[in-house]
Protein backbone atom coordinates (compact mmCIF):
# COMPACT_ATOMS: atom_id res chain seq x y z
CA UNK A 1 0.00 0.00 0.00
CA UNK A 2 1.19 3.94 -0.57
CA UNK A 3 2.84 5.38 2.54
CA UNK A 4 2.06 9.24 1.81
CA UNK A 5 5.91 10.51 0.80
CA UNK A 6 5.48 14.05 0.98
CA UNK A 7 2.76 15.86 3.31
CA UNK A 8 1.96 19.66 4.12
CA UNK A 9 1.44 20.65 7.41
CA UNK A 10 0.16 24.07 7.67
CA UNK A 11 0.90 26.66 11.01
CA UNK A 12 3.31 23.85 11.89
CA UNK A 13 5.00 26.23 14.85
CA UNK A 14 1.88 25.81 16.34
CA UNK A 15 1.45 23.64 18.90
CA UNK A 16 -0.90 21.02 17.28
CA UNK A 17 1.35 21.67 14.01
CA UNK A 18 4.76 20.61 15.86
CA UNK A 19 2.80 17.75 17.45
CA UNK A 20 1.36 16.74 13.78
CA UNK A 21 5.02 17.22 11.98
CA UNK A 22 7.15 14.82 14.99
CA UNK A 23 4.56 12.25 14.13
CA UNK A 24 4.92 11.86 10.67
CA UNK A 25 9.26 12.84 10.52
CA UNK A 26 9.18 9.74 12.94
CA UNK A 27 7.49 7.90 9.93
CA UNK A 28 9.86 9.03 7.68
CA UNK A 29 7.87 11.32 5.33
CA UNK A 30 9.15 13.90 4.35
CA UNK A 31 7.70 17.64 5.18
CA UNK A 32 6.51 20.69 3.76
CA UNK A 33 6.23 23.04 7.16
CA UNK A 34 4.73 26.45 6.60
CA UNK A 35 4.45 29.04 8.75
CA UNK A 36 4.54 32.86 9.62
CA UNK A 37 8.27 33.42 10.52
CA UNK A 38 11.52 31.88 9.66
CA UNK A 39 12.58 31.79 13.28
CA UNK A 40 9.62 29.52 14.69
CA UNK A 41 10.09 27.07 11.56
CA UNK A 42 14.11 27.15 12.63
CA UNK A 43 12.90 25.96 15.99
CA UNK A 44 10.75 23.03 14.71
CA UNK A 45 13.65 21.75 12.23
CA UNK A 46 15.64 21.76 15.31
CA UNK A 47 13.43 19.53 17.57
CA UNK A 48 12.76 17.48 14.66
CA UNK A 49 15.03 14.14 14.06
CA UNK A 50 18.35 14.95 12.22
CA UNK A 51 17.67 12.80 9.45
CA UNK A 52 14.29 13.72 9.07
CA UNK A 53 13.60 15.59 5.50
CA UNK A 54 11.88 18.86 6.07
CA UNK A 55 11.50 22.02 3.66
CA UNK A 56 10.12 24.86 5.62
CA UNK A 57 7.74 27.40 3.64
CA UNK A 58 7.58 30.92 6.17
CA UNK A 59 5.91 34.00 5.37
CA UNK A 60 3.21 32.81 4.07
CA UNK A 61 -0.26 34.67 4.02
CA UNK A 62 -2.53 31.21 3.10
CA UNK A 63 -5.34 32.87 2.37
CA UNK A 64 -4.11 34.34 -0.48
CA UNK A 65 -3.95 32.13 -3.52
CA UNK A 66 -1.32 33.44 -5.04
CA UNK A 67 0.76 32.47 -1.82
CA UNK A 68 -0.55 29.21 -1.02
CA UNK A 69 0.21 28.19 -5.33
CA UNK A 70 4.24 29.21 -4.33
CA UNK A 71 3.99 26.61 -0.79
CA UNK A 72 2.47 24.20 -3.80
CA UNK A 73 4.94 24.56 -6.51
CA UNK A 74 7.91 24.64 -3.75
CA UNK A 75 7.05 21.29 -2.23
CA UNK A 76 6.45 19.80 -5.58
CA UNK A 77 10.13 21.16 -6.98
CA UNK A 78 11.74 19.66 -3.91
CA UNK A 79 9.56 16.33 -3.69
CA UNK A 80 7.91 15.87 -6.63
CA UNK A 81 4.50 15.66 -5.19
CA UNK A 82 2.00 15.93 -2.39
CA UNK A 83 0.30 13.43 -1.13
CA UNK A 84 -1.43 14.97 2.00
CA UNK A 85 -2.13 18.46 3.56
CA UNK A 86 -2.61 19.38 7.22
CA UNK A 87 -3.94 22.59 7.58
CA UNK A 88 -3.83 23.35 11.06
CA UNK A 89 -4.37 27.15 10.57
CA UNK A 90 -6.95 28.38 12.24
CA UNK A 91 -8.29 31.32 15.11
CA UNK A 92 -10.74 31.66 17.77
CA UNK A 93 -12.81 34.97 18.55
CA UNK A 94 -16.07 35.23 20.61
CA UNK A 95 -18.82 37.73 20.88
CA UNK A 96 -22.59 38.94 20.61
CA UNK A 97 -24.26 39.02 17.34
CA UNK A 98 -24.36 42.88 16.96
CA UNK A 99 -22.87 46.09 15.55
CA UNK A 100 -19.35 45.00 16.86
CA UNK A 101 -19.10 41.66 15.15
CA UNK A 102 -18.84 42.71 11.76
CA UNK A 103 -14.70 42.39 11.91
CA UNK A 104 -14.96 39.33 13.78
CA UNK A 105 -16.83 37.94 11.00
CA UNK A 106 -14.23 38.73 8.55
CA UNK A 107 -11.20 37.21 10.65
CA UNK A 108 -12.71 34.14 11.78
CA UNK A 109 -14.11 33.84 7.96
CA UNK A 110 -10.10 34.32 6.46
CA UNK A 111 -8.59 32.30 9.45
CA UNK A 112 -10.16 29.66 9.45
CA UNK A 113 -13.06 29.13 6.41
CA UNK A 114 -10.85 30.93 3.41
CA UNK A 115 -7.68 29.55 4.52
CA UNK A 116 -9.03 25.98 4.38
CA UNK A 117 -10.42 26.88 0.81
CA UNK A 118 -7.26 28.77 -0.35
CA UNK A 119 -5.31 25.65 0.42
CA UNK A 120 -7.17 22.89 -0.94
CA UNK A 121 -7.71 24.48 -4.27
CA UNK A 122 -3.80 24.85 -4.18
CA UNK A 123 -2.80 21.35 -3.44
CA UNK A 124 -6.07 19.56 -5.65
CA UNK A 125 -4.50 19.72 -9.02
CA UNK A 126 -0.92 17.82 -7.77
CA UNK A 127 -3.23 15.44 -6.25
CA UNK A 128 -5.98 14.82 -9.04
CA UNK A 129 -2.80 14.49 -11.77
CA UNK A 130 -1.28 11.63 -9.16
CA UNK A 131 -5.28 10.17 -8.32
CA UNK A 132 -4.35 9.91 -5.08
CA UNK A 133 -4.23 12.31 -1.88
CA UNK A 134 -5.06 13.24 1.46
CA UNK A 135 -6.92 16.42 2.78
CA UNK A 136 -7.17 17.23 6.55
CA UNK A 137 -8.98 20.25 7.98
CA UNK A 138 -9.21 21.40 11.63
CA UNK A 139 -13.12 22.41 12.45
CA UNK A 140 -14.66 22.33 15.76
CA UNK A 141 -18.10 21.42 17.40
CA UNK A 142 -19.42 24.51 17.57
CA UNK A 143 -19.38 24.25 13.32
CA UNK A 144 -21.67 21.74 14.23
CA UNK A 145 -23.89 23.67 16.82
CA UNK A 146 -23.35 27.18 17.77
CA UNK A 147 -23.28 28.58 21.61
CA UNK A 148 -23.89 32.19 22.77
CA UNK A 149 -21.20 34.66 21.24
CA UNK A 150 -19.38 32.14 18.79
CA UNK A 151 -21.67 32.93 15.63
CA UNK A 152 -18.63 33.95 13.68
CA UNK A 153 -16.32 31.61 15.00
CA UNK A 154 -19.09 28.63 14.47
CA UNK A 155 -19.90 29.83 11.26
CA UNK A 156 -16.57 30.08 10.21
CA UNK A 157 -15.99 26.35 11.31
CA UNK A 158 -19.05 25.39 9.96
CA UNK A 159 -18.00 26.71 6.22
CA UNK A 160 -14.96 24.23 6.79
CA UNK A 161 -16.97 21.15 7.32
CA UNK A 162 -19.10 21.82 4.43
CA UNK A 163 -16.02 22.47 2.16
CA UNK A 164 -14.70 19.43 3.50
CA UNK A 165 -17.91 17.16 2.46
CA UNK A 166 -17.97 18.58 -0.87
CA UNK A 167 -13.74 18.10 -1.61
CA UNK A 168 -15.00 14.69 -0.29
CA UNK A 169 -17.62 14.49 -2.38
CA UNK A 170 -16.40 15.61 -5.81
CA UNK A 171 -12.84 13.67 -5.57
CA UNK A 172 -13.59 10.06 -4.49
CA UNK A 173 -13.18 9.05 -8.14
CA UNK A 174 -9.70 10.59 -8.02
CA UNK A 175 -9.05 8.49 -4.90
CA UNK A 176 -8.81 11.82 -2.83
CA UNK A 177 -10.33 12.25 0.33
CA UNK A 178 -11.13 14.80 2.72
CA UNK A 179 -11.62 14.73 6.37
CA UNK A 180 -12.04 17.01 9.41
CA UNK A 181 -11.34 16.66 13.09
CA UNK A 182 -13.35 18.59 15.79
CA UNK A 183 -10.63 18.76 18.56
CA UNK A 184 -11.89 19.55 22.52
CA UNK A 185 -9.89 22.09 24.44
CA UNK A 186 -5.99 20.98 22.99
CA UNK A 187 -3.81 21.25 26.42
CA UNK A 188 -1.42 23.90 25.09
CA UNK A 189 0.62 26.75 27.37
CA UNK A 190 -1.76 29.23 25.67
CA UNK A 191 -4.86 27.76 26.95
CA UNK A 192 -3.57 27.16 30.31
CA UNK A 193 -2.85 30.58 30.04
CA UNK A 194 -6.17 31.87 29.18
CA UNK A 195 -8.09 29.52 31.59
CA UNK A 196 -6.56 29.21 34.45
CA UNK A 197 -9.23 28.23 36.56
CA UNK A 198 -10.26 24.96 33.92
CA UNK A 199 -10.30 21.83 34.33
CA UNK A 200 -7.32 20.61 32.39
CA UNK A 201 -7.64 16.84 33.19
CA UNK A 202 -10.20 16.68 30.54
CA UNK A 203 -8.80 18.68 27.65
CA UNK A 204 -6.76 16.65 24.91
CA UNK A 205 -3.05 16.67 24.60
CA UNK A 206 -2.05 17.53 20.61
CA UNK A 207 0.18 14.52 20.58
CA UNK A 208 -3.11 11.90 19.92
CA UNK A 209 -4.46 14.64 17.43
CA UNK A 210 -1.31 14.03 15.86
CA UNK A 211 -1.72 10.32 15.76
CA UNK A 212 -5.44 10.34 14.48
CA UNK A 213 -3.82 13.29 11.64
CA UNK A 214 -1.00 10.24 10.53
CA UNK A 215 -3.97 7.69 10.15
CA UNK A 216 -6.44 9.75 8.01
CA UNK A 217 -3.37 10.52 5.84
CA UNK A 218 -2.02 6.94 5.43
CA UNK A 219 -3.59 4.40 3.17
CA UNK A 220 -4.94 2.18 5.67
CA UNK A 221 -7.71 5.18 6.11
CA UNK A 222 -8.62 5.33 2.31
CA UNK A 223 -12.73 4.51 3.26
CA UNK A 224 -13.10 7.48 5.74
CA UNK A 225 -13.63 10.78 3.43
CA UNK A 226 -16.22 13.74 4.16
CA UNK A 227 -16.35 12.92 8.01
CA UNK A 228 -16.06 14.99 10.55
CA UNK A 229 -14.59 12.98 13.39
CA UNK A 230 -14.72 14.47 17.52
CA UNK A 231 -11.14 14.51 19.38
CA UNK A 232 -12.55 14.70 22.54
CA UNK A 233 -11.93 12.07 24.79
CA UNK A 234 -9.03 10.78 26.99
CA UNK A 235 -5.91 9.21 26.30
Amino acid sequence: MRKPTCVIVTGAAGNLGRATAARLASEGVNLVCVDRTTEALDALVQSLPPEAKVLTFAGADLGDPVAAQAMVEAAVDRFGGIDALVNTVGGFATGPVGRDVFAQWDLMMKLNAQVALVTSIAVLPVMQAARYGRIVHIAAAPGLKAGANQAAYAASKAAVLRLTESIAAEHRVNRITANCILPGTIDTPQNRAAMPDAKVSDWVSPEPIARLIAFLISPEAAVVSGAAIPATGLE
